[in-house]
């Protein structure tokens, strides 16, 4: 069943189309995979889905819904969460407030989720007292990550979530994806690491010059030479 399909999408930035008819499907239960070069469109496909890009032509599509031009607030409310790649916590808060913040929309009681999201992140439960501009990359990933997870989505959206970061906490993000994948939230995912991120992917779309190249599940894209030569590294 699909969540979400993008159909024939153009969209960028003012008049500047960076998507050139961008076509892609996510179902329920999928880690969806979007690579591709430098300058292919990979952030603006999940800003055009988050209202943060101009979408000129096309049509965005949640549930056999039209959100095309719907607010972020209500993006939000359907059920669909964005991680940005920069600026993604609140330097000045504390861990357990960003993680409140991300409850900004519910009305009810919220602690079982707040424990659900620590038990996804044990490390943030110790530091939840801290402020969270003193703490690693690797640690600010994942308040934002919690962040986004508070209203329980459908859908999470994540933009190069392992930029920047050691090896260690790429391990430890790449797992994380996973683990929230396996509560039944829908991943689509820009990620620099491609082959790491491709083979735990169900699907993938290689991006260029703002248009799919190639469509396919991950180990096939992983598998395929001539893709692997392109946009691989061999």
């Amino acid at each position: 069943m699909s969540l979400l399909v993008i159909r024939d999408l153009y969209s960028g930035y003012g008049e500047v189309d960076i998507l050139k008819g961008l076509n892609l499907t996510v179902d329920v239960g999928e880690i969806i995979v979007i690579v591709g070069p430098n300058g292919a469109g990979k952030s603006t496909v999940l800003k055009s889905l988050f209202g943060l890009a101009q979408v000129h032509q096309g049509e965005i599509l949640w549930r056999d819904r039209d959100i095309t031009h719907l607010r972020t607030d209500r993006l939000v409310q359907a059920g669909i969460c964005y991680v940005p790649q920069v600026s993604n916590v609140f330097p000045s808060l504390t861990v357990q407030e960003n993680l409140e913040m991300g409850a900004f929309i519910r009305e009810d009681d919220f602690r079982s989720q707040l424990e659900e999201v620590y038990g996804l992140f044990p490390d943030l439960k110790q530091k939840r007292s801290q402020t969270a501009g003193t703490l690693s990359g690797g640690q600010r990933q994942m308040v934002a990550m919690g962040r986004a997870l508070m209203v329980k989505p459908k859908l999470l959206l994540l933009d190069e979530p392992t930029a920047g970061l050691s090896p260690l906490y790429v391990e430890q993000i790449f797992a994380i994806v996973e683990d929230i994948n396996r509560q039944g939230i829908s991943v689509l995912m820009v990620e620099q690491n491609a082959k790491q991120a491709l083979s735990m992917a169900h699907r993938g779309y290689v991006l260029a010059m703002g248009a799919n190249r190639f469509e396919d599940t991950g180990p096939n894209i992983l598998t395929n030479p001539d893709i692997a030569k392109m946009f691989l590294g061999g």
